[in-house]
């Protein structure tokens, strides 16, 4: 009897384990005072739509910080705590500036009306694949900018939450912001992020119904390794060493 209680506990413990890892991002959803991390806009797919006058080096140098920037300096313009529904958030931008401005700036523009939606969900998931957490655990929020159109006045982001520890991908939205009125690059460029941000917030019920029964990604077992090549069956013979004595050689 006291071998069956031992076994009956540890097995709730091992799904209630299994059941907090499997429910990440619903957890998330449905609780506004669980915390996560603000990890900022990635630029490093996006592409600059219709603007032939850019230029690229001066995003790469400064604008693309500098978008980040303003994000957290002006948290009742942005609020991204409040838009994505939570109370506790922690800002680190350092990530996305550090891989921003190792863009290069010659892919940057783009005459190309389809690119406003040229990444792909699978896109983001090879792009947090790749991306260097520095050690953090926990929820990160960014957006993937992926089309930036001076001609549609707009710009098309994935709304991004990552599971940093595993590097991946709980969920993605595209989600569009209008531009407006501005002064300078930054400040044209930054106001799509706050319209984003906007309609996120307005989705988020939507969004909680969607993934409700989402479970969160599992990293896929690895191949099993090719059997080893079997081994050269070895000859029953065994050499013999020639003992005949050579004939000796014709004096001249």
């Amino acid at each position: 009897m006291r071998t069956s209680s031992l076994f009956l506990v540890a097995a709730l413990m091992l799904g209630t384990v299994l059941t907090a890892k499997a429910q990440k991002l619903k957890n998330f959803l449905d609780n506004k005072d669980s915390s996560f991390t603000w990890l900022g806009i990635d630029f490093t797919q996006a592409r600059l739509i219709g603007d032939a006058g850019a230029k690229p080096i001066d995003f790469v140098d400064s604008h693309f910080a500098g978008i980040n920037q303003v994000v957290v300096n002006e948290p009742k313009k942005y609020d991204v705590p409040g838009n994505m529904r939570h109370e506790n958030v922690t800002y680190d931008i350092s990530l996305v500036n550090k891989r921003n401005a190792a863009i290069n700036p010659d892919n940057f523009k783009s005459d190309n009306s389809a690119d406003l939606h040229r990444l792909t969900e699978e896109d983001v998931n090879k792009l947090v694949k790749g991306f260097d957490f520095g050690g953090k655990k926990g929820i990160g929020a960014l957006l993937v900018m992926d089309g930036m159109s001076k001609t549609d006045k707009k710009a098309s982001a994935f709304v991004t939450l990552v599971d940093m520890g595993s590097r991946r991908v709980l969920m993605t939205e595209r989600i569009e912001g209008k531009t407006g009125m501005a002064f300078g690059n930054r400040n044209y460029w930054a106001l799509p992020v706050k319209y984003i941000l906007d309609n996120f917030h307005d989705d988020y019920n939507k969004l909680k119904e969607k993934y409700a029964n989402a479970t969160d990604p599992v990293e896929p077992a690895p191949a099993p390794a090719p059997a080893p090549a079997p081994a050269p069956k070895k000859s029953g013979k065994t050499g013999v060493a020639n003992t005949k004595a050579q004939p000796a050689k014709k004096k001249s």
